[in-house]
């Protein structure tokens, strides 16, 4: 026979939200300043093929 679970207590819950929140948070950070590395060209763990500037003489 099914046996209802007691309630989380509202403490808990919050942590737990707070935590799932603060990976989403973490990810977004380190997205962000994997963007500004390769933007500013100080990466190092990725290699961006850079375009050469060709100038068109017609």
């Amino acid at each position: 026979m099914a046996v209802p679970k007691k309630r989380t207590s509202a403490s808990k819950k919050r942590i737990r939200k707070n935590f799932w929140k603060g990976k989403g948070y973490r990810a977004a950070l380190k997205a962000f300043s994997l963007g500004k590395s390769l933007s500013t060209g100080n990466s190092k763990s990725f290699f961006v093929r850079q375009r050469s500037q060709k100038t068109n003489k017609t």
